[in-house]
């Protein structure tokens, strides 16, 4: 099986690298049949950005601190855990955003696309879905959108639901919420289109981040799920992000 090993910085993950590397070799991401990518869940998404173009699935094991998206890391049986894993497949969100310069950015998500104040007043945000206002005006340190895939990350930690991998739905979350002072959001299909346009940016400035690629002084944000992208993770039998997600309810 041609591998692909890629590791973070971090030493324990250039330490698992050196020691896979001796006992399989490693081939070219384009050349690979599968990627294994050796750190945390900051990692992993870095490098699903980075070879959404191949063909070759990434298989995460977890040298990192979190490692929700990694299977556990054992050196012994890599081969036969690689053949018998499980596939899922994750559709990203697209980010259109322009800032108040006039200069328009775009990025991908796979975890969530996020607006946060950059100073120290709330921030006042319009919020639309598909073309019509759904919330004239929400007071809040900010909101998010985020993919089943995302729900257990910085959307459970404001709050926010958890979605079943399969669900086709996609999370809006406030982050605490000033005014509607009791609104937590919204579960919206996964083909809505969601706009925030930032009220009062230049008393309020308000930043856009895409899985913590961040872009300052934004005036306004468009969020749709790219289906055309397919990022293709492989899991452990039994582990795979359905289960996880369940699981994390429970815990």
């Amino acid at each position: 099986m041609r591998i692909a090993f890629l590791a973070s910085n971090a030493p324990v993950a250039q330490f698992a690298l050196q020691s896979l590397v001796e006992k399989h070799g490693n081939s070219t991401p384009v050349e690979a049949e599968v990627i294994v990518a050796l750190g945390g869940d900051g990692f992993m998404l870095s490098t699903l950005h980075e070879t959404m173009d191949l063909d070759a699935p990434v298989y995460g094991m977890n040298r990192g601190t979190v490692g929700f998206l990694m299977n556990e890391y054992q050196e012994e049986g890599l081969i036969e855990r690689l053949r018998e894993a499980e596939l899922e497949i994750i559709n990203p969100l697209s980010m259109v955003a322009m800032d108040r310069q006039g200069t328009t950015h775009k990025a991908l998500a796979i975890n969530e696309v996020s607006l946060l104040r950059a100073g120290p007043q709330a921030a006042r945000l319009r919020i639309s879905v598909d073309g019509r206002q759904r919330l004239e005006e929400l007071v809040c340190d900010g909101a998010l959108v985020c993919t089943p895939a995302g729900s257990t990350a910085y959307n459970y930690s404001a709050h926010g639901p958890i979605l079943p991998i399969g669900s086709d739905v996609l999370a809006l979350t406030a982050i605490a919420a000033f005014r509607p002072r009791r609104w937590r959001g919204a579960l919206l299909p996964s083909n809505a289109r969601v706009r925030f346009d930032v009220l009062d940016p230049d008393k309020r400035p308000v930043m856009a981040d895409a899985d913590s690629i961040s872009f300052p002084d934004i005036e306004w944000v468009e969020i749709g799920t790219k289906p055309s992208i397919r990022h293709r993770i492989l899991f452990d039998p039994g582990h795979g992000l359905e289960e996880r997600l369940i699981s994390e309810q429970f815990t």
